[in-house]
């Protein structure tokens, strides 16, 4: 045990090592980044960690142990065997030519052999503090302070940035917003984008999904407090088979992004503004699909190059829509068409009576369906004779009014100028956005299940029933009552970030345009009408803490922080109070 302990004491200053080493080789310019010394260091670093894994591997007892020590040794072993081949391959060439095409290999297996570490930290935490509330807060909340210093490295920036501005880009990254106080294409280099994509990703899926995605692929099972912090995130309704339902959402949500990308590439192979195509397609795929709306054109979707490119927009539509149902409908659906075409094709199976079809994903779908449908209509006759009157084809304008009632629902893409919709529009958008995506998914909002439970909950109540009913199913009461608390919690929120920008700002801010913002930074969109360039300083944090406070959930981390098991054994006298 003695041994194990000191070994886990040098693995940890080796972390910090690789740490030091890929904050310094990114973050930093140097003149010479190419030099035999800086490549020599990477490789030696790697061999030395390559023996340590090895030795860990051997010593250790535990199963679990040697597991991540072998996981660890393939991956420094493929990426010296890569760089050999790539070395030999390019024989003819002379040394520098030859460490430039080997240096972004050894630092691309670095970053992957850090993250795999980062998870490893991850986990411990898990056993050290136990309340999954508590977990999944502190998750995002580490995620966006360690963006933040990421970001304020040099070499992710052209002209430097605050740590204010540094905190609002991770903030709206991790929170899958979209706001930007800076300009994403003009402001970061490459590798900010690359910093804020990563975010993006680790935010829409959780690092609690990959963290257990990476324990269930690595040693096929994970302990039961990280059942219970992942189970929490996933909305999994038991701790069975959780880590499976991990991994399939990663992997379902790396194969729709990989696709998507590909689409996108192809839709934009003519475009002669792009640069690195295949950097942009991978960027938007999975801005997309994790509804974040960060774009790395200047003017966003409304960028002239791209705005009547159609074939894109659809692309970037199904991908936000199949982010935004979340993977719970997705899987529903997967498992009712299997069961399907199982029972077309095979006589002996007989038909089960009970529903595959969950009354989750009806009323996810139906009210989905409904809330795209009637804002396509709504925007293409508010704003046909204004927005749409550049689109000269049929198919432009219903594809741009299509596209208008998609975006809102937290995605925060734009192929319209909304400082120049009309004021019925920008209501219904605004309203579009309060509810936002399904529960379960990337998207933020009230969510579609909660708007459709409190619609429901109207009409009961007008016909007089004490319980909610439909498709033969009925709603519990904990369920009501959650779905008004989610309601109040929202507006609650969303009416102190007006009162405190109205205080903040200028008193000539108009208050259609603080409106909007509020709605969009908790909603997790990411629409602006211009406003967030030129929020002040205090504005900014008050932004934050909304976009923060709409990713999580305000009710989430109360429960958290207040619910205890508590068992009443006695009932008070009941008594009504006058209502309206």
């Amino acid at each position: 045990m003695k041994r194990e302990s000191l070994l886990n004491y040098i693995y940890r200053f080796f972390d910090i090592i690789v740490l030091i080493f890929i904050v310094f080789d990114f973050g930093y310019d140097f003149d010479e980044n190419f030099t035999t010394a800086h490549v020599a260091s990477l490789i030696i670093l790697l061999f030395f960690l390559l023996l340590f894994n090895a030795f860990k591997f051997i010593v250790y007892k535990f199963k679990k142990g040697k597991n991540i020590a072998f996981v660890n040794m393939v991956i420094i072993s493929v990426l010296l065997v890569t760089s050999l081949i790539v070395s030999l391959f390019h024989i003819n060439h002379d040394y520098h030519y030859i460490l430039q095409r080997v240096k972004p290999i050894l630092e691309g297996g670095l970053i992957l052999y850090f993250l795999l570490r980062l998870f490893v930290l991850v986990r411990h935490i898990y056993d050290v503090y136990f309340n999954p509330a508590i977990v999944f807060v502190g998750s995002f909340m580490i995620l966006a302070l360690a963006g933040a210093f990421l970001l304020m490295l040099p070499s992710a920036t052209t002209h430097g940035i605050s740590f204010t501005n540094a905190l609002f880009t991770a903030t709206s990254s991790v929170c899958v917003t979209g706001l930007a106080v800076l300009d994403t294409s003009t402001d970061f280099t490459i590798i900010g984008q690359s910093i804020i994509l990563v975010l993006i990703q680790l935010g829409g899926i959780g690092i609690l999904t990959f963290t257990s995605f990476f324990a269930f692929f690595f040693r096929g099972s994970s302990s039961f407090k990280e059942g219970l912090n992942t189970k929490d995130f996933l909305a999994h309704e038991g701790l069975k088979d959780v880590f499976r339902v991990a991994l399939n959402v990663v992997v379902f949500t790396l194969a729709v992004e990989i696709i998507g990308a590909l689409f996108i590439y192809f839709s934009i192979t003519t475009n002669q503004d792009i640069n690195n195509r295949f950097f942009f397609s991978i960027f938007h795929s999975i801005s997309a699909f994790c509804n974040a709306g960060f774009s790395i054109f200047s003017s966003g979707l409304f960028d002239q190059s791209i705005r009547f490119n159609y074939f894109f927009q659809w692309i970037i539509m199904i991908l936000i829509v199949f982010g935004g149902l979340g993977h719970h409908i997705i899987f529903n659906f997967f498992k009712y068409i299997k069961t399907y075409i199982l029972e077309l094709f095979s006589k002996k199976i007989i038909h089960k009576r009970v529903p595959i079809v969950t009354l989750n994903s009806k009323i996810v779908i139906y009210t989905t369906i409904i809330l795209l449908f009637v804002g396509w209509v709504f925007l293409f006759i508010s704003e046909y004779s204004n927005t749409l009157l550049d689109h000269k084809t049929v198919f432009g304008k219903i594809t741009n009014a299509a596209f208008g009632s998609v975006t809102p629902r937290t995605a925060g893409f734009n192929v319209v100028d909304y400082t120049q919709m009309t004021m019925p529009s920008l209501l219904f958008v605004i309203f579009l956005m309060w509810i936002g995506a399904s529960p379960a998914s990337t998207g933020g909002g009230i969510k579609t299940s909660t708007f459709a439970l409190a619609t429901l909950n109207i009409f009961a109540i007008a016909r007089g029933k004490s319980r909610i009913e439909i498709f033969g199913r009925r709603f519990s009461a904990e369920s009501t009552s959650r779905a008004f608390a989610i309601l109040c919690i929202s507006l609650i929120i969303i009416g102190i970030a007006i009162m405190s920008l109205l205080i903040l700002e200028p008193k000539d801010t108009p208050l259609l345009t603080v409106v909007f913002e509020c709605f969009s930074a908790y909603s997790t969109v990411g629409l602006s009408l211009n406003f967030t360039p030129n929020l002040t300083e205090a504005s900014k944090y008050v932004i934050i803490a909304v976009m923060f406070i709409g990713r999580i959930g305000m009710l989430n981390l109360m429960i958290g922080l207040l619910r205890q098991i508590n068992h009443q054994f006695y009932e008070y006298p009941k008594e009504n109070i006058l209502i309206n």
